[in-house]
């Protein structure tokens, strides 16, 4: 077995082929990853607009105490009159500011009698006018490429008339698992030994999280050539292909032999980690085979350490799980001589991130209600000793991913 260390080495040495472009319309690109760089063409705003409801004046007027009004100039209009000495034009919030006008002087400012209006408190020159270019220029980056897509970029693509930007098409994750024991969603138990089935359901819901999209494969007994078909059909469907169970040493545990047997290269095959240390890693062409042991914390912590970060890179994204340093509130004994990934509450208090374990359960790697709640994970290095109250601690932050 390989370290942990050596594994996201590998891991970041392998290439991984972006996935293609695709456009989609405007309205249905949230959470897409852009594609290319959103450039402005021309300046925003085009021309000097007001900002406030007001009167389009020069400044210099304001000394007269009162100015006499030409008209009204609304949100819109096609034909605005000149701002002329002497003269002012009313102007409302969103309106081209008229030729000649420098400021725009707020109606609160002032009082209107037979057409005129007084000033009441005069404001500066260039006050509540946007400048051309205020919100941005022409040949400005607005949205750079490998930019997940939220609310205001929506909105910014919106003001530019982009109906369908260009956006990297989501990778394909085919989920796969494996085990004569297990029962499928809806499947009547028929002994004792059988268990319900979790693994598929996870990780596609982590797979969807990551931006993948889901190829479901359900579930595969513990038979040589079920399992190769099922491989086949996953590889024919998606981008990346991931199983559970079939990984260990145990007499059916065959599916880290059908791995090699497809033509696929093996990049390692075990890792000092705990959980999941029957990891698998391999690769056919541009696509990925990670097999992931069977019980369901070790298939979830795996998934996020190994597949988040390929499915991340395929559309350009930082392949870095979220991390952050936190002070330990209660003692955390060390168990294994591996790289430890420990379930562990996550709190921000007095200016710092601290970690207590109240309520984790510590068994096999199967409980995967040690996940819920404010849940994160304690990273503990192979030589790493047990912890005491106080010391630091490296922590994964699963509500960042």
């Amino acid at each position: 077995m390989i370290s942990y260390e050596q594994s996201m080495v590998d891991l970041d040495a392998v290439h991984i082929k972006t996935t293609a472009v695709e456009r989609v319309f405007l309205s249905s690109a949230i959470g897409r990853i852009l594609a290319e760089d959103i450039i402005a063409l021309e300046n925003s705003p085009v021309y000097p607009t007001s900002s406030m409801d007001g009167y389009a004046i020069m400044s210099d007027d304001q000394q007269m105490g009162q100015i006499q009004v030409l008209g009204d100039n609304p949100a819109g209009a096609e034909n605005i009159a000149e701002v002329t000495p002497g003269f002012c034009i009313k102007t409302f919030t969103g309106s081209l500011m008229p030729e000649g006008a420098d400021t725009l002087i707020p109606i609160e400012n002032v009082t209107f009698e037979n057409d005129k209006i007084i000033i009441n408190e005069s404001v500066p020159q260039g006050f509540s006018v946007r400048p051309v270019g205020e919100n941005f220029k022409a040949n400005d980056i607005l949205v750079k490429k490998g930019t997940k897509l939220g609310y205001a970029e929506i909105g910014v693509m919106a003001s530019l008339n982009i109906v369908m930007p260009p956006v990297f098409m989501k990778p394909r994750v085919a989920v796969l698992s494996t085990g004569s024991e297990i029962l499928d969603l809806g499947e009547e138990s028929s002994h004792a030994s059988q268990i319900r089935s979790s693994n598929n359901y996870t990780l596609a819901a982590l797979a969807e999280q990551a931006g993948g999209i889901v190829v479901q494969q359900g579930i595969v007994k513990d038979d040589r050539a079920s399992i190769t078909a099922a491989f086949v059909n996953a590889l024919d469907s998606a981008d990346i292909v991931v199983t559970t169970g079939g990984v260990s040493v145990g007499d059916y545990d065959f599916v880290k032999d059908i791995i090699p047997e497809l033509g696929a290269e093996v990049i390692y095959k075990g890792v000092k980690i705990k959980p999941g240390q029957h990891i698998m890693l391999a690769k056919k062409g541009n696509k990925f085979i990670i097999s992931l042991p069977g019980f369901a914390f070790s298939s979830t912590v795996t998934f996020m350490l190994y597949v988040m970060p390929i499915i991340r890179r395929m559309m350009t994204l930082d392949a870095q799980l979220p991390t952050v340093e936190a002070t330990l509130t209660q003692a955390f004994n060390k168990r294994a001589k591996k790289t430890e990934f420990s379930p562990c509450n996550l709190y921000f208090n007095n200016g710092r991130y601290e970690v207590d374990f109240k309520g984790k359960k510590i068994g096999s790697s199967a409980i995967l209600t040690n996940m819920l709640g404010e849940c994160a994970l304690v990273v503990t290095g192979e030589t790493a000793h047990s912890l005491e109250i106080g010391d630091k601690v490296k922590v994964i932050n699963l509500l960042a991913l």
